[in-house]
């Protein structure tokens, strides 16, 4: 007598979306692999107490699972959500923005990463460029990288005079306000990191060939300019940390621990519920039985090399 046939086929399905699910978060965590052995071995020495990464992947899902939340929270109720991102090179900016938007939906949450400013920019009121990019009801934007730039690289590099510098700070407490009053919710995080960690994480980038990329001029002259970038954020800190939008800043040493915290916090600052949802039902296929399908002709198809 042959036995019952157990197989499930939805649900080899829905592991099979899973496994690859979790595929997308190794090969995020695999962006380090490429190191020489011996950054390998001095990496490890700095960070002897890293998060476990079973403990990671757990809560970095749950946390995802609560930013969907948070997601059709902002959709239903039509909010407005800004979160900056800044901080020194390689503090960590853009692996947590990686984690946060991995799940969520882009026509809800964007990334705004702006280039340096044209010579038409130049001319036009600083703020003005990042206008255009903030949220309408119902969307949630990031910036990588914000208006502080004037504050920061801009002050230290010389792009920026002194005036413009003391100008840009007499001008954001009161253009943040008028943000909040129009409705949206600032949120503004600092990323901080040691002195010696940022050596390390350029060291990582020199000896990863997918990371070179990341390293610019400006990069490295920051390692130069330590001091000077360290006195122009202490005094960004002070003239910018207003009630309405105050600084938070990251310890960003460990980057795991330092996205986990960052999205508990950002999630903590809003007053999210659930929403009603329409119960979804799938649709009976339509089959014509005239119909036939065409056969393309094989060069349209992609080469299965792998």
């Amino acid at each position: 007598m042959t036995a019952p046939d157990d197989t499930n086929p939805t649900q080899d399905w829905l592991e099979a979306e899973l496994a690859d699910t979790l595929d997308e978060d190794y090969e995020l965590e695999l962006e380090d692999a490429v190191l020489s052995q011996e950054i390998k071995k001095i990496y490890k020495t700095h960070h002897p107490d890293t998060i476990d990464r079973r403990v990671y992947f757990q809560s970095l899902i749950r946390l995802q699972s609560e930013l969907i939340k948070l997601q059709d929270w902002v959709q239903h109720s039509k909010e407005k959500v800004v979160v900056l991102f800044e901080g020194r090179d390689s503090a960590g900016k853009g692996g947590v923005i990686k984690r946060i938007t991995q799940r969520l939906n882009p026509r809800v949450a964007r990334v705004v990463a702006l280039p340096a400013p044209t010579d038409r920019e130049k001319t036009q009121w600083y703020f003005q460029r990042y206008v255009p990019h903030l949220p309408a009801g119902g969307e949630i934007v990031l910036f990588d990288r914000s208006w502080y730039n004037r504050a920061g690289v801009e002050r230290v590099m010389g792009f920026a005079t002194e005036d413009e510098v003391q100008d840009f700070f007499h001008d954001v407490p009161e253009f943040e306000r008028m943000l909040v009053r129009s409705g949206i919710r600032l949120v503004k995080y600092w990323f901080s990191i040691t002195d010696e960690e940022q050596q390390m994480r350029f060291l990582m980038r020199i000896h990863d060939p997918m990371k070179q990329w990341k390293l610019s001029p400006m990069d490295l002259q920051s390692r130069v300019r330590w001091e000077l970038y360290t006195k122009a954020k202490e005094e960004m800190m002070a003239q910018t940390n207003i009630p309405e939008a105050p600084w938070y800043i990251v310890p960003g040493n460990d980057k795991k621990r330092a996205r986990l915290n960052c999205i508990d916090h950002l999630l903590s600052l809003m007053p999210y519920g659930e929403v009603p949802h329409e119960e979804i039902t799938l649709p009976d296929r339509v089959f014509n039985p005239a119909y036939e399908r065409a056969v393309l002709p094989p060069e349209l198809y992609v080469p299965a090399k792998y």
